[in-house]
């Protein structure tokens, strides 16, 4: 909490989100959530034109980014080359190999992702202020006392076809670019693993298949991209038992020693939807913070109330709206680097 006391500091960005829903003082400690609370009929309004994600700026209303809404669990895999890959000596660990890979760039484009090599768009600095407050959360500064295990970031829905994916592998690339932090993005949705085929990587062993192996080093599963300071950890081979793997002791043996392995990284996971799967209730016991990604004008405040009991195990919970469709302000981030809608 900051030390700065006699200052009043507007809502962040993802406080105003949760905000809009009736959830601001829960989610910052305060009243408990009530199965009672009113709630409002519509949360955001509909506008002509659909967009891309949506968050809250920190002094205003609803910001409209300047580009199309694809989320990422739409995408076409058959449609998208896969990279194999291959064994590479670069890591961190010089007495272990680290497979590498290269993302397809064209398949972020289209997809309407963060394009790492890109123009500066309305996008890329929406989640750059997302990011800046989860960081902030997770390394401590500006008078803020770090969270603990926030460097571990569970990002989730309380349904499918939400967004999670879209959000969590935006928030990857966005993290990547910081000078001080490496990204490594868990798929953790064991059921419906998408972030490979997202990135156009191959499928390969990655955490269930350490979860299940006690002779497994979860570090040799991790792929390295060609994008610098992003890391993969694919979901591995499927099984009906993955709930019971993750609330086994090995499950934050695991998690541990990806955060020891190295000191500078952030953990993102992507997990199943909170409502359709129960894995994101267990993995909440092990993060410091959760993401909810919210659709707006389609999460209804029944579900998210739902998700939100189930992912109490996390003491630090926000949401992020999502496919907003207005813009209060007219503002569009991007215009100013050159760069229109």
């Amino acid at each position: 909490m900051t030390k700065h006391s006699s200052i009043k500091t507007p809502a962040s960005l993802l406080e105003r989100a949760s905000d809009l829903y009736g959830f601001g003082d829960a989610l910052r400690g305060g009243a408990p959530i009530s199965a009672e609370a009113p709630m409002p009929a519509t949360v955001v309004p509909t506008a002509a034109i659909p967009t891309g994600p949506k968050i809250l700026r920190s002094d205003e209303g609803v910001e409209t980014s300047p580009t199309k809404s694809a989320p990422a669990a739409t995408a076409s895999s058959s449609a998208l080359p896969l990279v194999t890959p291959a064994y590479s000596t670069r890591s961190n660990h010089p007495q272990q190999a680290m497979r590498s890979a290269q993302i397809d760039r064209e398949h972020l484009r289209l997809g309407n992702f963060i394009d790492p090599e890109g123009p500066v768009t309305g996008l890329a600095e929406e989640f750059r202020i997302v990011k800046r407050q989860l960081l902030l959360a997770a390394r401590g500064g500006k008078g803020f006392d770090a969270v603990e295990y926030g460097e571990r970031i569970l990002v989730c829905s309380a349904y499918p076809n939400e967004g999670k994916t879209f959000c969590a592998v935006n928030l990857a690339l966005s993290m990547a670019s910081e000078k001080d932090n490496r990204v490594l993005l868990v798929d953790a949705d064991f059921a419906k693993p998408s972030v490979l085929t997202t990135f156009g990587i191959a499928d390969g062993p990655g955490f269930m298949d350490a979860l299940a192996d006690p002779g497994s080093d979860a570090e040799n599963f991790v792929i390295e991209t060609d994008i610098p300071g992003l890391s993969v950890l694919p979901a591995g081979a499927q099984t009906n038992q993955d709930t019971e793997y993750l609330a086994a002791s090995r499950s934050a043996e695991i998690i541990d020693q990806l955060t020891r392995n190295d000191p500078s990284r952030i953990i993102i996971f992507d997990s199943s939807p909170a409502l359709a799967a129960s894995p994101a209730s267990v993995l909440a016991l092990h993060v410091g913070q959760c993401v909810v990604v919210v659709n707006a004008d389609v999460t209804t405040d029944t579900a998210l109330r739902d998700a939100l009991t189930l992912l109490s195990g996390c003491e630090h919970v926000q949401l992020l709206l999502n496919r907003a469709k207005f813009s209060p302000t007219g503002r569009k981030f991007g215009n100013y680097y050159g760069y229109g809608a």
